[in-house]
């Protein structure tokens, strides 16, 4: 579990976080959702310590990681995978070479070690014939995959995922989500997504927080959202023509 309480970050004397306190649930998809200036990317490059917050508290499983020593921080990080908005794979790499590079980089694993383990996240996210192929030989869908197999070739207890269905069709996107809940329940994951796709929320909610103006403004699942009578979440969720024709459908 991760737990944020009364976080408060700001830039140059501009407020973007007040008070925010949340609890990520262990085993299930926590989304973030919100609008363009909402706070949500801020909020997670605060999680993963690319910016230091101004006040409150960010703990992992009980452990204070705003007053961790620096030494106690990589510990903590060790823990962390990572699924980037664009992928971020390396180019002049081959899919193998990706996902083993944390391997290579954090673990003590021997070469045979490491083969296997890459061998093991590949078969996971259903790319077993992919190892020797380049980033530009494979579809988008294939790199979000292999961005998720390097993710958790460290086996991470905390997976962050920044807008993982960017630039991808609705079908891709579904394999997408569901295999990223699967892995998160499977490997009982502390998985928190950022996206502003309702698709993704509708399918993986099982938390789901919503951010307004840098505030905690909802909390709940994808079966309640459609349900509250919360005014901005509803102009949120909303927004488009499809959920309209939703929402009218489920009242009448």
């Amino acid at each position: 579990m991760i737990e944020i309480q009364n976080l408060n970050k700001s830039f140059d004397g501009k407020q973007i976080l007040t008070d925010v306190s949340i609890q990520f649930e262990k085993g299930k998809t926590n989304l973030v959702i919100g609008g363009s200036g909402s706070g949500k990317t801020v909020m997670m490059k605060c999680l993963v310590a690319l910016y230091p917050i101004d006040s409150g508290k960010i703990l992992y499983h009980g452990r204070d990681f705003t007053s961790s020593t620096e030494e106690e921080k990589r510990d903590i990080r060790k823990d962390f995978g990572m699924v980037f908005q664009g992928g971020a794979l390396f180019d002049s790499q081959t899919v193998a070479e990706n996902v083993a590079f944390p391997l290579e980089m954090f673990s003590n694993m021997s070469l045979e070690e490491r083969k296997d383990r890459v061998h093991f996240c590949l078969n996971r996210v259903n790319l077993p014939t992919a190892h020797e192929l380049y980033p530009s030989q494979i579809s988008g869908g294939m790199k979000k995959r292999v961005a998720i197999a390097r993710a958790i070739a460290l086996n991470p207890r905390y997976l962050f995922c920044d807008e993982p269905n960017s630039g991808l069709d609705p079908y891709t996107s579904i394999v997408i989500d569901n295999l990223i809940q699967e892995i998160t329940e499977e490997f009982g994951i502390t998985t928190v997504i950022n996206t502003h796709d309702m698709n993704s929320v509708l399918e993986i909610g099982q938390k789901i927080i919503y951010l307004n103006k840098g505030r905690k403004w909802w909390e709940g699942d994808k079966n309640s959202i459609l349900e509250t009578d919360n005014e901005e979440v509803n102009n949120f969720v909303y927004a488009s023509e499809l959920f309209k024709r939703i929402r009218t459908a489920s009242k009448s």
